[in-house]
């Protein structure tokens, strides 16, 4: 797990949040045990911005992952710092429910750790569509 709090670490140095000045960052392992990093990115008009969850998954899609294995986040401080309703949608699309999510301070000391189902209980996937 260290590795993914490392890289959420340095993703989250360079978040982009002039308004709210909440710097969150975020790493995934894919099924190759590869780890991709982003970062939350703001913008003036709010609704485009880009969560640190969302620009990791982007990140893991285009190097060629298809499944989310592990995840850390971190935000501000000492605050637990999990991920939206959206992102933890966005994560159900390419994870299982029981891939952990490590919820860390901005320092990478462990807070805790949830399971995607318990972050996303009774959720709706891709095998609702089949």
């Amino acid at each position: 797990m260290r590795d993914l709090v490392d890289a959420a670490i340095v993703a989250r140095a360079k978040a982009h949040a002039p308004y709210s000045k909440f710097y969150v960052g975020a790493a995934m392992r894919d099924e190759h045990g590869l780890i991709h990093a982003g970062a939350n990115m703001e913008n003036a008009a709010y609704p485009q911005g880009w969560c640190a969850e969302c620009s990791a998954i982007a990140h893991l899609i285009m190097a060629g992952g298809t499944r989310i294995k592990e995840v850390a986040v971190l935000g501000n401080g000492a605050t637990l710092c999990t991920p939206c309703g959206g992102c933890r949608q966005k994560i159900r699309e390419f994870a299982a429910g029981d891939v952990k999510i490590h919820c860390c301070t901005e320092q990478g000391t462990l807070i805790r750790t949830f399971t995607l189902d318990e972050l996303l209980p009774a959720s709706f996937g891709p095998e609702n569509l089949r």
